[in-house]
């Protein structure tokens, strides 16, 4: 993946620039091919964490500057186990493409996927990494004598982690382990929150009346609220006329309502956003769940809440999988627009809820 950064200042000596639709920036001294300095990332409560960096122009490979003629095949699908310093264990469905040493992919999670993922093969290593304005994160493995993957990732916002990965052509995820789910199904879904000029949406207001709602659970600062929200744009284009409407609900990393509004102004802008975008509160998760009391809890962003004329929920789908997925995206992408689509039918409302529940992540 490639991300052009159109708001770069050049001085003598020293570069300054922005990523699109985050807080993250950039700031180097310039020295012949050479850039030296650091990265910004914006974290919970304003907090910044500060990753210097250096980078060679012309340079192409990333990890090993002289290629080995024969590598390890991690071309496939894998079962992922990882395991943080506390001993939690989560499990995901790592998917990697290789050519020669080059090697791309990504790992599904029951709240999403990794994005872009990129790296090379070396003899029996494999090295990934991904930075995309809104996330660091870096794979180093090796192959073990049984075959399976052993290694380390880290990212900036989640640390180290352990992790084995075995190789699995079935591997899935189950996804209804990790799924919000709605205290009482018969009632309507509400919400009431401030838009970017300060101005109170409620789910009572005249223009959401017979209207079927979208609404989503998201965050300018997460990478999968960015893939989901290009493909609600789309959709917002195509359905917004036949009576759809769509509503993110925006869990910041600040509380002040003043920055929280220009981080998400930010992700209106680079994502093309018409549709209304909600100040909602933090991105803590207890604290979202507060705020939303007809959900069990709020366990991963984004989260899609899918609701007929009447106001009942019909369906609820937590976390995205992005384009780096590939197949898992367009299934995705396809189910949503189905959802969208019969409720939009006559007579739509008059069915009986649907189950909450979701089947496997798989391809």
């Amino acid at each position: 993946e490639r991300i052009r950064l159109d708001e770069v200042t050049v001085t003598t000596g020293q570069l300054q620039a922005r990523f699109p639709g985050y807080e993250t920036t950039l700031s180097a001294q310039v020295k012949g091919g050479e850039l030296t300095g650091d990265v910004t990332l914006v974290h919970a409560d304003g907090k910044e964490l500060k990753l210097p960096f250096t980078a060679q122009l012309g340079a192409t490979w990333r990890f090993y500057p002289e290629p080995l003629p024969d590598n390890a095949d991690f071309s496939g699908r894998w079962d992922v186990a990882f395991t943080d310093g506390t001993g939690r264990r989560t499990n995901g469905v790592a998917l990697f493409d290789q050519r020669f040493e080059d090697v791309t992919g990504t790992v599904l999670m029951p709240t999403g996927d990794q994005r872009f993922l990129a790296g090379e093969a070396h003899d029996e290593e494999l090295r990934l990494s991904r930075f995309d304005g809104g996330a660091v994160v870096l794979y180093a493995a090796k192959l073990d004598a049984s075959g399976k993957l052993v290694g380390e990732t880290w990212s900036d916002r989640d640390g180290s982690q352990r992790f084995v990965a075995t190789r699995n052509p079935d591997a899935t995820i189950d996804a209804a382990a990790l799924a919000s789910r709605l205290r009482d199904p018969a009632a309507p879904f509400s919400f009431s929150f401030r838009d970017l000029d300060g101005q109170t949406v409620s789910s009572g207001d005249p223009r959401f009346k017979d209207k079927v709602l979208l609404v989503t659970l998201a965050g300018s600062w997460c990478p999968n609220s960015h893939d989901e929200a290009r493909l609600l744009v789309q959709l917002d284009r195509k359905y917004r006329s036949q009576g759809l409407e769509i509503v993110s609900l925006m869990f910041e990393q600040h509380a002040e309502f003043d920055r929280a509004v220009a981080a998400v102004q930010r992700f209106r802008t680079a994502n093309g956003i018409a549709y209304p975008t909600l100040i909602a509160g933090t991105a803590d998760r207890t604290q979202a769940a507060a705020v939303l009391p007809q959900l069990d809890a709020v366990l991963a962003y984004p989260t899609a809440i899918f609701i007929d004329r009447t106001g009942r929920v019909r369906e609820i789908h937590t976390g995205f999988a992005g384009p780096a997925t590939g197949v898992q995206h367009d299934l995705l992408a396809h189910e949503f627009a189905t959802w969208i689509e019969d409720l939009l039918q006559p007579g739509a409302a008059a069915a009986p809820p649907a189950p909450t529940t979701e089947p496997p992540l798989s391809p």
